[in-house]
């Protein structure tokens, strides 16, 4: 029977990471002798009516603080009162309160530190206030104020002491999930369709479990302390009633006369509180080994310059229509251009390619289309139409429905866009659930046909694979099939070659060549590799320091180029190179936003400039019927062009 089609598959639900979870943490001697510890505390504590060998209340006068014999194991208090008995007696209320007060604190922090961290903009910040404000507040003072009102009331004030001990846990989590939700696989899950809770429940959350336990151990301890200093000033219990503080409390008085008294209730509770904080490391430690480490996306920013309008030829038929799309970085107070008015439009069934260098805007623009920008960044103006409807008026949720099903993207890095806590076949049950709401075993049976259509070669153990399992191009293949599972009708490929052999490149373009021939999908392929955008692409769009330089079908660009950053680099492809010669290459590098000139932001770098070119900022203009140029001079970069596409 295939892997996807058993109930206790690695597909179904990350058992196979939640084993690997449980074989490390019982391989650390310290995690299971705090397991143990706390687990026969527990039960004892719970059993106490049955295996206490006294009643917590039953004096023997002829043996007061007798100390260890063999009638009373662990000695007599004040009263003659069996103190193993009152230990474990004591031991219910204490551990009790314990669970009041760290439920209180889970229930509370980390569902709001998860919102927070997540959503960000207001809701963070005003949850984040929230959190600083009970921060401020002294806790002994206000369960002070709980217990005046409700004396002896120790739920209460257990409860109230959660409240207030919930920001500690809201900040780590939001701090964790604020990392978490730029990571790719996040990304990918939301362009997958999933909707924002799933995301949250199944891909941040188990992330997030290490810092919530290693809080939770704390907190643990802390709220001991805590309850066990209320009872030792007499606040939360009358006098009969055990507890591990009251008889620290009781020992403390008669220290001259028997000092042994505090060592029972003493030792123990020490003993607790560093069984806490134990398993507290050994879980996190666990929990962290668990996971194979990934790569982590950079978003690079800086400050802009300003941009000028960009026409574009007006196709009705367009599929896809980007109109003067711009995109601002938000700092310090002031909008920082990141990218200035970018049009282009997209057929059915046809392959755009986006092209230049590192930092031009390429992948800003497409993570806009997908409202997947990262976090700082926001369209400030422009308009997206797609079938004729300017998407962005959509409200995030109708928007959420698009992803998925009507858009698709592939990360330029398919490992770090794979959960890594997940199998690959449990990700793609997942998505194509999502998507067809359908059984778990027809989604099983999809996610094997996804894998074929791939060619991925041994679905079924591919299937059981985790992230860190697979090559390059095995994982670029998963990225593919994944972006297909809600049958898409447009891909946002964004370099899905990079760091690929030459090779594996030639497979992953032939793979997207014939699933675009089977499913008439439009692709825009983000690239700077020529070679690439000859093999695959239809059309092209060069992009240079967050504009539209050129746009016109691909064999024409490479012909007749009619931008210098074009011509420069169709000159600086490797294949020009000679025996002997050097590399060709384009001197200089793109500016940063915040150094865009003032003119035509590639005059730095063009053997063409004049004065006129650093005068004004430059218009993009309609050359020939479906071509633009961003140049001044394309008349006398003309006739270069043309014996450049001659070589």
């Amino acid at each position: 029977m295939s892997a996807l089609a058993t109930p206790d598959a690695a597909v179904g639900a990350s058992n196979g990471a939640r084993g690997s979870f449980a074989r490390r943490l019982l391989r650390r001697p310290v995690a299971i002798g705090a397991i143990a510890f706390l687990a026969l505390l527990t039960l004892a504590c719970v059993l106490a009516p049955l295996i206490a060998p006294y009643d917590p209340k039953e004096q023997d006068l002829a043996a007061v603080l007798s100390g260890p014999t063999g009638d009373h194991l662990l000695g007599t208090d004040t009263l003659g009162r069996d103190v193993l008995s009152r230990l474990l007696h004591g031991g219910q209320r204490s551990l009790l309160s314990v669970l009041e007060g760290l439920a209180v604190v889970l229930a509370i922090g980390v569902p709001l530190g998860l919102l927070g961290g997540y959503l960000g903009g207001r809701s963070d910040r005003l949850l984040s206030r929230v959190a600083e404000l009970l921060m401020a507040i002294p806790a002994i003072i206000l369960v002070l104020v709980v217990l005046a009102v409700l004396p002896h009331n120790e739920d209460a004030a257990m409860v109230t002491f959660g409240v207030l001990g919930a920001p500690a846990v809201l900040r780590v989590v939001r701090g964790a999930t604020l990392k978490l939700r730029e990571e790719l696989y996040v990304t990918a899950a939301r362009v997958s369709g999933l909707s924002h809770a799933r995301i949250v429940l199944r891909h941040i959350l188990p992330r997030v479990t290490g810092p919530v336990i290693v809080q939770a151990s704390i907190f643990a301890a802390y709220a001991l302390l805590f309850e066990t200093g209320l009872a030792y000033l007499g606040l939360t219990a009358d006098p009969t009633t055990p507890t591990w503080g009251g008889m620290v409390a009781e020992a403390s008085t008669v220290m001259q006369q028997q000092v042994w008294l505090l060592f029972p209730a003493g030792v123990l509770i020490a003993v607790t509180i560093m069984a806490f904080g134990l398993l507290g490391d050994a879980v996190r430690d666990a929990a962290v080994a668990t996971e194979a480490p990934g790569r982590r996306r950079a978003v690079a920013a800086a400050p802009a310059g300003i941009g000028e309008a960009a026409a574009a030829d007006e196709r009705p038929d367009a599929l896809l229509r980007v109109r003067g799309l711009s995109v601002v970085l938000e700092r310090g107070g002031v909008d920082v251009p990141i990218v200035d008015r970018v049009s282009f439009d997209v057929m059915p069934g046809e392959t755009l390619g986006l092209v230049g260098e590192s930092g031009c805007g390429k992948s800003v623009s497409a993570l806009a289309l997908l409202r997947l920008l990262p976090s700082g960044m926001r369209v400030a103006e422009g308009e997206i139409g797609w079938e004729g409807e300017d998407v962005r008026r959509y409200s995030d949720r109708a928007f959420d429905a698009l992803r998925g099903s009507t858009f698709a993207y592939v990360s330029q890095e398919p490992q770090a866009s794979l959960d890594p806590t997940f199998t690959i076949g449990s990700q793609l049950v997942e998505v194509v659930r999502n998507h067809e709401h359908c059984s778990r075993a027809a989604a099983k049976e999809r996610a094997l046909e996804l894998l074929r259509l791939v060619e991925i070669p041994a679905p079924e153990r591919i299937a059981r694979s985790h992230a860190h399992e697979l090559s390059g191009g095995m994982a670029q293949r998963i990225a593919i099939a994944l972006a297909l599972a809600g049958r898409p009708r447009l891909l946002i490929a964004d370099e899905p070659t990079t760091a690929l052999d030459v090779t594996v490149q030639a497979e992953i373009l032939a793979l997207l060549r014939r699933l675009q021939e089977e499913t008439g999908m439009a692709i825009v392929l983000i690239t700077h590799n020529w070679g690439v955008v000859a093999d695959i692409c239809d059309r092209t769009v060069v992009m240079y320091a967050g504009q539209v330089v050129e746009r016109c079908a691909v064999q024409e660009m490479f012909d007749r180029p009619l931008h210098p950053y074009t011509l420069g680099l169709l000159e600086s492809h490797p294949s020009l190179a000679t025996a002997r010669g050097a590399l060709p290459s384009m001197a200089g590098r793109v500016p940063a936003p915040g150094d865009w000139p003032a003119g035509c932001r590639f005059a730095p770098r063009c053997r063409y400039a004049r004065a006129e070119c650093e005068a004004a900022p430059v218009p993009v203009r309609t050359v020939e019927p479906d071509r633009v140029s961003r140049c001044v001079r394309v008349e006398q970069v003309f006739p270069v062009a043309e014996e450049v596409g001659r070589r």
